[in-house]
């Protein structure tokens, strides 16, 4: 498949595991050169490993997006050592369900204030860029009340008004931020160590999944709820054979 995406640049957030796993996959697939980040050293290096076999330009670095200046520095290195920044995927997420004061603080600095730092250090180099998209990854609990409905459900829908916002404000420069993606149900392959509190979750969700391409399902709504065709020049996502369900909250 070609997505017309080679020699475009692009950031993920989470990258090891789940949903920012699969995205990374196919952007390295597609000849984007990517930059990742995620917490965990061991993990990014094995990713790095298995997408150097793939022939993809892939780097990633230890980063936790709660530390601001530490995300901002990350992009901005990166978008220099990549000659610019075309795509930012922020894809990464507390996963704080539980209703307490740290789930409600947690889902705001990962899940909103993660996606909020990472596209205002990436703004300038998207500016310059002639094919610019913004991509957050939400969840159906944005959109709906389920099990969720809390902390992490409301940042999800603030984060789908954020992205929605930026369409609006960013329309006439050119720039193609969406409506976040929501997936629902996720399959994914077991995962045989437990989940990680507040676990940063790289799109496993609460049933987790072990490094590799999970399938799943990336929808892509416009401001009224309807379903939509992305445009060509961003990552279509699809998923693979199924192996067992997860809950699909990113």
């Amino acid at each position: 498949m070609d997505l017309q995406l080679s020699g475009r640049r692009a950031l993920v957030t989470g990258g090891t595991r789940g949903i920012g796993r699969a995205i990374v996959e196919e952007l390295v697939d597609e000849g984007v050169h990517v930059a990742f980040c995620a917490r965990d050293a061991a993990e990014i290096a094995a990713t790095e490993r298995a997408l150097a076999e793939r022939g993809g330009p892939v780097t990633g670095s230890v980063v936790d997006v709660v530390d601001a200046p530490a995300l901002v520095s990350w992009v901005t290195t990166a978008g220099d050592a990549l000659g610019g920044i075309d795509i930012v995927v922020s894809n990464v997420s507390a996963l704080a369900i539980p209703e307490n004061e740290d789930s409600w603080r947690a889902s705001f600095e990962v899940d909103l204030m993660g996606a909020v730092r990472m596209v205002g250090a990436a703004m300038p180099y998207l500016q310059a860029s002639d094919a610019a998209s913004i991509v957050a990854v939400s969840s159906v609990s944005g959109r709906e009340i389920d099990f969720a409905a809390g902390p992490y459900a409301t940042m999800k829908a603030a984060l789908v008004h954020y992205v929605q916002g930026l369409a609006h404000q960013l329309a006439g420069q050119g720039l193609g931020p969406d409506a976040a993606g929501q997936p629902g149900a996720v399959r994914r392959r077991p995962r045989a160590e437990p989940d990680r509190p507040h676990g940063r979750s790289t799109g496993d969700g609460p049933g987790g999944g072990v490094p590799g391409q999970p399938g799943f399902q990336l929808h892509h709504r416009n401001e009224l709820g309807r379903r939509r065709c992305p445009d060509p020049r961003r990552p279509a996502l699809t998923p693979d054979p199924p192996l067992g369900w997860g809950s699909g909250v990113p």
